[in-house]
């Protein structure tokens, strides 16, 4: 303990900081809880076949809205909810209008980020989803691309409207940071939320930033998650084939395969 202090102290004076590392038992115990497990209905592919598509299941029945922070250049997902019923909320404070291909009402655009605060320029997902005028207990489905600060989002929101998500799309961002002990809090309390009431039933690595790996241990270091709340129809079986059929690479860079160490293998 004495030498660390010393450490600290000289450092102090310079601008080089020490990264308190993750315990490796930690790191693995959160991807373990994010295998992803089967279910009785296949998963179909909702968007393009490329960036900007997701694979989720087939069980978008009765889900009264979509909504979507995070705009990009690309709506099809958006398109496709439409043309499964569903209404479609989108937010994004960098645009000043989607790239959207329907009529305007179709949809509702606020040019506002999703966050943890509320002021001229964000908004949390319950006041969003509150403002929507929506049915109190209907079931929706959120695809959240917000370039980290999905975590933030996922802490702040409450279990009450958590739970009126079906089904949950989000693109996580720097995984391979799980082994800063800092990083790890704020992503695994986001994510251990997120388990309190949905399991993950598919993971696809963005082949544009590459992979990670330390200890031995694989790590895309940005990647869309597909989650399904508990109530539905999840098996006690895990997916073991990947990539999907129906897995696209986001980009034209090497392809990039999910890493053994991301899903259950059978022993």
């Amino acid at each position: 303990m004495k030498i660390k202090r010393a450490v600290n102290k000289i450092l102090a004076k310079t601008n080089i900081t020490i990264q308190e590392k993750t315990n490796k038992r930690e790191v693995l115990s959160l991807i373990e809880k994010l295998h992803p497990k089967k279910t009785l209905k296949s998963l179909i592919r909702m968007g393009p076949n490329g960036d900007g598509g997701y694979l989720l299941p087939d069980d978008l029945e009765n889900i009264e809205a979509c909504f979507s922070p995070g705009v990009d250049q690309i709506s099809g997902f958006e398109e496709d909810c439409s043309r499964a019923g569903m209404k479609l909320f989108l937010a994004d404070k960098s645009v000043d209008f989607p790239p959207i291909n329907l009529p305007a009402e179709k949809f509702n655009f606020i040019k506002k980020f999703i966050g943890y605060t509320q002021n001229e320029d964000y908004i949390t997902m319950d006041e969003w989803v509150n403002q929507a005028n929506l049915k109190e207990d209907s079931d929706l489905l959120l695809q959240m691309d917000i370039e980290g600060f999905e975590y933030f989002t996922f802490i702040n929101m409450t279990l009450s409207l958590q739970k009126r998500f079906r089904i949950i799309v989000i693109e996580l961002h720097s995984l391979h940071k799980l082994w800063d002990e800092e990083f790890f809090k704020l992503a695994s309390a986001a994510l251990e939320k997120i388990l309190q009431t949905h399991t993950c039933v598919h993971i696809h690595p963005n082949n544009c930033c590459g992979v990670d790996k330390k200890h031995d241990v694989k790590t895309a270091r940005l990647a869309e998650f597909t989650f399904l709340r508990n109530d539905r129809d999840i098996l006690d079986e895990y997916q073991s084939i990947f990539p999907h059929p129906l897995d696209f690479d986001c980009t034209e860079k090497e392809p990039l395969v999910l890493s053994e160490d991301w899903y259950h293998q059978a022993k």
